[in-house]
């Protein structure tokens, strides 16, 4: 784990749900989980679980506990508004566009206009208060193509990427660019929220539900972590960065901000979700759109297990773990008996890597009943969502397949709707009832299980439905 020293000043603040094992020895969390054992000299450094950068030794141990995602950055003062642009793709959307300027005020703003019937002309943004220079493609390229016309464009140092149906909250900017202080940062993302309120059962599903929002916790972005990407709907990026990977992949119909974030990372770089720098997002909440466009988020899996084999895998799981739940599955005593012997086994094991840090029976224990309850919601979420075509035909083969769907089924669906539920604002938007919850969750999964199918179909390739067993 290396990179750009941090700046004397630099803050990290070791997450609150990272366990300290052995009174401060070692830490187990993070975003994939792993076990980070401390030197007794690192160990003093930390002050209720914040480092603050000073010298050479304080800056590789901040380093390392935020690339072993145990930590979160508390960055200095960032960069100034000045040294960015703002592009903006835009497509037959002249209402968002204006809504979204009126927002930028201050700031340097390229439009890409992506074949707009009625061209986009500078003369309809007299009013507003930002620079504005108008680009255009004489016919559609696509969404990626655009951001990178307005990339090879602007010449500030960072580049915010904004599409054209969403509008910043106030200080969304200075929370963002805070981040790159960190020069190993490339790219920041903020929470993207519902625009308004609505009475619509979907606007209010999507208000808690939707794929653009990654919810309240600030994290890295790194595959297999808790945040794996973010949207492109509005993102800041480091303008040296991006050129040097080469912008936006033109030639994928979605999923072009997914693969820049893994592209990003196989360069080295770091990637932030800050979650208290908010823009709101004009959501699809017409059903027959918002189901198109779930499908429309699955189809790109396939393309994208193409560019990066393994990263798109539906599920991440120990094989240990994975023989627990399936001889729960079973349903008999003998598997019953079965799954509770490899669940003490696994325990058995944890305990073994744990052996040389001091930790108690009821520490493994806790560590190995989190692992087994994290699976088992992966499977429920891969059975419901990835898997659901061949979930179903086993569900009209099998009474017990049947009843483990079922049980899939409602065991996702409640235990998103109690998390997710939590995402919204209460005073703006009233909470959907768990059961027309679990009925939305069970379209949205059907919506985008059948884009990733069609594409594994167009493209020949089920790398996307490949799932990843790990020893």
């Amino acid at each position: 784990m290396s990179g750009p020293r941090l700046p004397d000043g630099f803050a990290v603040q070791v997450d609150r749900r990272v366990r300290v094992l052995g009174e401060g020895a070692a830490l187990l969390g993070g975003s994939p989980t792993r076990l980070l054992r401390l030197a007794p000299s690192a160990q003093t450094m930390l002050n209720g679980g914040r480092l603050e950068v000073h010298d050479a030794v304080s800056a590789q141990l901040a380093r390392t506990l935020l690339d072993a995602t145990v930590a979160h950055p508390r960055p200095l003062t960032g960069p100034s508004h000045r040294d960015v642009t703002v592009v903006i793709p835009v497509r037959d959307n002249m209402s968002g566009l204006s809504r979204l300027l009126l927002s930028l005020r201050g700031l340097r703003v390229i439009v890409v206009d992506d074949g707009s019937a009625t061209p986009v002309l500078a003369s309809d943004f007299q009013a507003v208060h930002c620079d504005v220079r108008i680009l255009r493609n004489a016919r559609s390229k696509g969404p990626a193509a655009a951001r990178n016309l307005g990339l090879r464009s602007c010449d500030t140092d960072f580049v915010a990427f904004l599409d054209s149906d969403v509008v910043p909250r106030r200080g969304w900017l200075e929370a963002l660019l805070g981040h790159f202080c960190d020069p190993a940062v490339a790219l920041v993302a903020p929470r993207i929220v519902a625009l308004r309120p609505s009475d619509s059962v979907v606007a209010r599903y999507e208000a808690v539900r939707s794929s653009l929002d990654l919810g309240l916790r600030e994290a890295p972005v790194v595959p297999f972590g808790t945040v794996s990407y973010v949207p492109s709907a509005a993102i800041i990026c480091r303008r040296r960065s991006l050129l040097e990977v080469g912008g936006f992949d033109e030639s994928l119909q979605s999923g072009e901000d997914v693969d820049l974030c893994w592209r990003l990372n196989e360069a080295g770089a770091r990637l932030r979700y800050e979650p208290i720098a908010m823009v709101a997002h004009d959501h699809r909440t017409e059903l027959r759109k918002w189901f198109a466009r779930k499908s429309f988020y699955g189809g790109s899996a396939a393309p994208l297990a193409i560019r990066h084999p393994g990263k798109t895998a539906p599920l991440v799981i120990s094989g240990w773990t994975l023989v627990v739940w399936l001889l729960a599955a079973i349903g008999s005593s003998l598997g019953y008996l079965g799954s509770v012997a490899v669940a003490a086994l696994t325990g058995h094991r944890i305990a073994k890597s744990l052996s040389s840090v001091q930790t108690e029976p009821i520490e493994v224990a806790v560590v190995a009943a989190h692992g087994l309850w994290s699976a088992a919601l992966q499977l429920a979420s891969a059975i419901c969502r990835h898997y659901w075509p061949l979930a179903l035909i086993a569900a009209v083969l099998s009474r017990r397949c049947r009843q483990v769907v079922v049980v899939a089924a409602v065991l996702d669906g409640v235990f998103d709707w109690i998390t997710r539920n939590g995402n919204a604002d209460e005073d703006e938007t009233r909470r959907v009832g768990l059961l027309t919850y679990i009925l939305l969750k069970r379209l949205d999964d059907i919506a985008y299980g059948l884009g990733l199918w069609g594409g594994v179909v167009r493209e020949r390739h089920a790398g996307a439905l490949k799932p990843q067993i790990r020893t």
